[in-house]
């Protein structure tokens, strides 16, 4: 009878193990897979960068600063010459290198009497970092971005602007700015593990969520209270105003991780304006996608016209300089740089001028 029990002793106690290396080993998996996707660098597509040259009057001066763990981020104070009237911070998206791509939106903003401060998060353009780390840095970069502009530019209030991962960190990062006069953020998310959830829903269905876990932990222990805390923390810690923009057909960042989240608990409050748009996707929710679509029409049929297969491997660095040739021959840089839609953006101004004081 004793030499029953032991050997079912025996077999619970391997039963276990092998249980704790299955969960171990998941977790290692889980892991690996997140910093797959978030620890690189990431750098702005040369042949469609924009330059302070694309836009008439357009003013920068380089600064550096530094973040969260002592990396040096590089950042352009961006004016038209005039005295500006508050400081808008504009905290970028993920994956298409820094602040490049937004810097028509700077120039807006700063045509209209603000100056605006655009940064490369860590790993991204021109800062310092061999891999981003996590989602959370976001909300490290910023929140060391707000502090450094307000010591220069100590007088003036701040705003901020941020689409995608930047719109996930101009709402979370209240949580350590409450002074903050006003946030607009597109197409963002409430919490860190938003974007990994989202992302992993489309490349592997519901086992993300057995991933979930593992990823959190990993955010919190890599970056403490900037991965605890979402954005509905940093609404209800600041007075800021807030707007937010979100399109329902998004398949990058679905409107139900950010719009809806806020609509619910804030819908009857002044505080926030809330614009819904359904068929705006994700990337290019504030623009006015007319020579996006002719120029991509175009570079489809260009597509055509190749004699070789551009999806094999062997063909890959033949494809990458015909298409940068291609582009650099073809793009309209006048009308690339100006694609802003306009009536969104007076939208903008009016919050942010209704906000400043």
């Amino acid at each position: 009878m004793k030499q029953k029990r032991s050997k079912v002793k025996i077999i619970v106690l391997i039963l276990v193990i092998l249980l704790l290396l299955l969960i171990v080993g998941w977790g290692v998996f889980s892991i690996s897979i997140y910093r797959q996707t978030f620890d690189q660098r990431f750098e702005s597509y040369a042949p469609l960068r924009l330059e302070v040259s694309d836009f008439d009057g357009l003013e920068a001066t380089r600064y550096t600063f530094p973040s969260d763990k002592g990396q040096m981020l590089t950042g352009y104070l961006y004016s038209h010459g005039e005295d500006p009237r508050a400081v808008l911070v504009i905290a970028h998206g993920f994956g298409g290198g820094g602040h490049n791509s937004y810097m028509d939106v700077a120039d807006f903003f700063a045509a209209h009497g603000f100056a605006v401060f655009a940064y490369d998060a860590t790993a991204c353009d021109e800062s310092e970092g061999d891999g981003l780390g996590g989602v959370p840095q976001g909300v490290a970069d910023l929140d060391h971005a707000i502090t450094f502009i307000e010591g220069e530019l100590p007088d003036l209030p701040v705003v901020l602007w941020g689409h995608s991962w930047g719109g996930y960190s101009v709402c979370n990062v209240l949580n350590y700015h409450p002074e903050v006069k006003a946030v607009a953020e597109c197409s963002g998310c409430c919490k860190a593990s938003d974007m990994f959830e989202a992302g992993g829903l489309q490349q592997a269905g519901d086992v993300i969520y057995t991933m979930l876990p593992f990823s959190r932990a990993y955010e919190r222990l890599r970056y403490g209270d900037y991965a605890a805390h979402t954005a509905l923390d940093g609404f209800a810690a600041s007075d800021a105003a807030v707007m937010v923009v979100h399109s329902e057909d998004d398949d990058v960042l679905p409107i139900q991780y950010g719009y809806d989240v806020y609509y619910a608990a804030y819908q009857n409050d002044p505080r926030f304006t809330f614009v819904r748009f359904t068929d705006r996707g994700h990337n290019m929710i504030y623009n006015d996608t007319t020579y996006v679509d002719e120029f991509n029409a175009a570079f489809d049929e260009w597509l055509t016209t190749l004699d070789y297969d551009y999806h094999a491997a062997e063909n890959k660095d033949r494809f990458a300089a015909d298409k940068a040739d291609y582009i650099n021959t073809h793009l309209d840089r006048a009308r690339w740089s100006h694609s802003l839609d306009p009536a969104l953006f007076d939208q903008f101004l009016a919050f942010y001028e209704a906000n400043i004081g």
